[in-house]
């Protein structure tokens, strides 16, 4: 195993919560309307210190995508996915770009978000249909 160059970013950083690693910048996110099985998702067009899981198809509420999931360097969590494909001509635009789970990274104010455990939160795009 070789040694680990980890990218540490300037700016608005989300970080994973674990282990506080950069991940993304906040000018490099795309929507912030994307959900997941934990709430709340955000869809970055660039995404640093991550390694890829094996790609899978999933049927999402937009559709088939092909995506692998993302998984944190520093220390392995996972953190989001990457759309390696849409088979959807109007979901082309998400192709190479990585969504990051909020609730599985800190903020650029060093704040993590929290699900609430009382409600459930639907219409996902992440969710499997």
């Amino acid at each position: 195993m070789g040694r680990l160059f980890v990218v540490n970013l300037e700016g608005k950083v989300y970080g994973c919560k674990h282990c506080k690693t950069h991940l993304a910048l906040c000018e490099d996110i795309v929507s912030k309307s994307f959900h997941c099985r934990h709430g709340k998702a955000y869809l970055f067009s660039k995404v640093v210190n991550v390694t890829t899981g094996e790609k899978e198809d999933r049927l999402m509420m937009t559709g088939l995508h092909t995506v692998a999931d993302i998984f944190c360097v520093g220390c392995g969590s996972i953190v989001g996915w990457k759309y390696e494909m849409a088979h959807e001509k109007s979901q082309k635009y998400k192709e190479g770009k990585s969504v990051l789970e909020r609730f599985k990274v800190s903020g650029p104010d060093g704040s993590n978000y929290w699900i609430s455990h009382g409600r459930h939160v639907g219409g996902s795009d992440a969710d499997d249909v």
